[in-house]
């Protein structure tokens, strides 16, 4: 089984936001102002920012989309961080959290 370090983790999720940031510039291009008409705020609505403090998971990947598509990339340091806070987490806490409500992820 692969297996992968935090920081590759990290690594893989910013390529993918700044993948994902392309495209919507794409969009951008072609649409005038479907970026902060329509899209940063569906992506915003997604990231959880009021309900979740800390990301969870879920926002995790969302976050760093909008990290990547504001004026700086995402930090991969950062990244780290939060994934080794949420790989460390029992399943109590996250629970606790209410990540156990999140009905996207296979029972």
């Amino acid at each position: 089984m692969l297996q992968i370090s935090a920081r590759q983790l990290a690594e893989l999720l910013a390529g993918i936001a700044r993948a994902q940031a392309a495209v919507v510039n794409g969009l951008e291009s072609e649409l005038a102002g479907v970026r902060s008409g329509r899209i940063v705020p569906a992506v915003q609505n997604v990231a959880h920012l009021r309900d979740h403090p800390q990301p969870t998971l879920v926002d995790l990947p969302v976050r760093a989309l909008l990290a990547a598509m504001g004026r700086l990339p995402p930090d991969p340091a950062t990244l780290v961080k939060d994934l080794e806070r949420l790989f460390a987490e029992k399943p109590a806490e996250a629970a606790a959290s209410g990540e156990a409500l999140d009905f996207s992820k296979p029972g």
